[in-house]
C-alpha cells in the first residue's frame, strides 16, 4: 500500500503552471458570479469560450446572450463560442412536454443578429443516460472563470432563489490558453460538434461514427502546456480532464489527493453517492487518522427535490436514495463522528440548492472541479479540474473565507440518527425506494444518476 508521503510526492510531480496568489480571487455567492460574467463579457477584446452543460431560455440565459451579441457586434472579429451538451440543448426540462429545448433560443438570436455566434452542441455519447459535457471553464481573453454552475436563473441568482456552487476568477494567460486550446483543438475541430442554432441538425444516427471517434479521442486527451518552475512566491497549477472508467487521469488524480491526506480532508459534495474508490480512500484517511469533513447537500436542497406538499414524480425520489447512502456512511462510521475525528455537515438555506465540489487537504491542495465525485462522474461524463497546489500556504486565508462561508448554513451531524430513515419518508418515497431495492435497482440507478 502507498503512504500518504509517498502519494504526495507524485501529486508533487504534476507538471504545473506557476501563478501568483494575487491573480486568483474566489468569488463567495452566485449573484457576484452572475455580475462578473457579464463584466468579462462586455470587457473581452480577442475571445469569449464558454463551455457548460447548458445555457437555459429564461432571463439569466437570454441576459448572457444579449451581452454576447451586443460585444459581438460591437467586435465582430471577437472570436465567441459557446458550448453546452448537445442532447440537453434539444429537449425541455426533465419533466416537461416534448420540446426543441434551448436550441430554439439559439437559433432565435441567430436569426436577429448580423454578426454570429457559434453556440455548439458537444455529444459526449449517442444518448444523454450514458454520458455528457460536463466540463467547466469561462475564458475571457487571458482571463479564466471556473465554476460548477451552468447558465440560468437559479445558478446565477436571476432571482429570489440560487443554486449554491464554488466561483474563482483566474488570470493567466498560460491557463488560459491551454484550455482555449482543448477546446478548440478538440471539441470543436470534431466533426460530432455542431451548430445548434441551424434549423435543421443532424440526427445522432448520422454522427455515430463521429461521436465515437470524438469519445476515443477525449478519453486519450490532455491539457497541453509547459511545465514552469515554482517560486517560494508562487503557487502552482495543474489542469486535468477525464473520461471513462478505464485509464481515467482525472479519476486517478482525485482518488491519490484524497490518499496523500496527513492531516486534514474536507471534500464537498451535492450528491453523496461516492464512487467505490474513492469511498475506499475516504475509509483508509479515517484509517490512518486524518480530520475528514464532508459537506453535502441537505435532500431538500437537491435539486430535484420535490416537496411532499406538491405532485410527486419519480426523479423527486433521487435525493432520498442520496440521503441513504449518506445515513449508512455515517452509521457504519459513528466511531469517527463521536469523536470528531468525522464531521458531516449538511447545507441548507431556505428553498436554494447545493451544487459544490471540490477537495481540500492539508490546507496545501485545493481542487477546483464539476466532478460530483460520483459513479456518472467517474465512468460516463466528460469532466476536468484544475488542482492549485500552494505548498507554502500562500492562499490559506483565501481557502480559509470560502470554506467559513460554505459552512455558513450547514448544521453538524453528531450521529447517523440524525439524518431521517426510509420509516419517515412519503408515502409515494417509501414505495417507490422500496420497489426500487427489491428489484435491485439502486445500484444501477446509482451508476447513472
Amino acid at each position: 500500500m502507498v503512504s500518504a508521503t509517498a502519494n504526495k510526492q507524485l501529486i508533487d510531480q504534476l507538471p504545473k503552471i506557476a501563478h501568483r496568489p494575487d491573480q486568483l480571487e474566489t468569488l463567495l455567492d452566485a449573484s457576484t458570479f452572475r455580475e462578473r460574467l457579464l463584466h468579462e463579457i462586455a470587457n473581452a477584446k480577442h475571445r469569449i469560450y464558454l463551455v457548460a452543460l447548458y445555457l437555459q431560455d429564461d432571463e439569466a440565459g437570454r441576459n448572457i446572450l444579449d451581452a454576447l451579441y451586443e460585444a459581438k457586434q460591437k467586435n465582430p472579429v471577437l472570436d465567441i463560442k459557446v458550448l453546452v451538451d448537445w442532447h440537453r440543448a434539444q429537449r425541455g426540462l426533465i419533466g416537461a412536454d416534448k420540446s426543441d429545448g434551448n436550441a430554439a433560443l439559439y437559433r432565435e438570436y441567430a436569426e436577429k443578429y448580423q454578426h454570429k455566434i457559434d453556440v455548439l452542441g458537444v455529444p459526449v455519447r449517442n444518448r444523454e443516460v450514458f454520458g455528457v459535457l460536463h466540463l467547466k471553464g469561462f475564458v475571457f481573453d487571458d482571463t479564466v472563470i471556473y465554476s460548477g454552475a451552468s447558465l440560468n436563473d437559479v445558478y446565477l441568482a436571476q432571482h429570489e432563489r440560487y443554486r449554491y456552487d464554488r466561483y474563482h476568477v483566474i488570470n493567466s494567460k498560460t491557463l488560459a490558453d491551454c484550455m482555449a486550446g482543448f477546446i478548440g483543438n478538440t471539441l470543436v475541430a470534431s466533426d460530432a460538434v455542431t451548430c445548434l442554432a441551424q434549423p435543421k441538425r443532424p440526427e445522432v444516427k448520422v454522427l455515430k461514427p463521429a461521436i465515437r471517434n470524438l469519445r476515443a479521442r477525449l478519453q486519450a486527451a490532455s491539457y497541453n502546456f509547459i511545465s514552469q518552475h515554482i517560486n517560494d512566491d508562487q503557487i502552482g497549477l495543474t489542469p486535468m480532464v477525464g473520461l471513462g472508467k478505464r485509464k481515467n487521469f482525472l479519476n486517478m488524480q482525485i482518488c491519490r489527493l484524497i490518499a496523500s491526506a496527513e492531516n486534514e480532508l474536507i471534500i464537498c459534495t451535492p450528491y453523496f453517492n461516492p464512487p467505490r474508490s474513492v469511498a475506499r480512500e475516504i475509509r483508509s484517511a479515517l484509517r490512518r487518522g486524518v480530520n475528514v469533513t464532508i459537506i453535502v447537500g441537505d435532500k431538500t436542497a437537491n435539486d430535484f427535490y420535490i416537496p411532499p406538499s406538491e405532485p410527486f414524480k419519480t426523479i423527486s425520489g433521487l435525493p432520498y436514495l442520496y440521503e441513504i447512502n449518506l445515513r449508512n456512511f455515517a452509521r457504519r462510521n459513528e466511531a469517527a463522528i463521536a469523536k470528531r475525528q468525522l464531521k458531516i455537515h449538511l447545507w441548507k438555506h431556505d428553498d436554494n440548492s447545493f451544487h459544490l465540489k471540490g477537495i481540500w487537504v492539508d490546507r496545501s491542495y485545493m481542487l477546483l472541479t464539476g466532478n460530483n465525485l460520483n459513479p456518472r462522474a467517474w465512468k460516463l461524463d466528460l469532466e476536468n479540474a484544475i488542482l492549485l497546489h500552494d505548498k507554502r500556504r500562500l492562499l490559506e486565508a483565501e481557502a480559509q473565507k470560502e470554506i467559513d462561508k460554505i459552512l455558513e448554513h450547514t448544521q453538524l451531524i453528531g450521529s447517523y440518527k440524525q439524518i431521517e430513515k426510509l420509516e419517515v419518508y412519503p408515502a409515494q418515497v417509501k414505495k417507490l425506494l422500496k420497489r426500487i431495492k427489491r428489484i435491485r435497482a439502486d445500484h444501477l440507478l446509482n451508476q447513472i444518476l
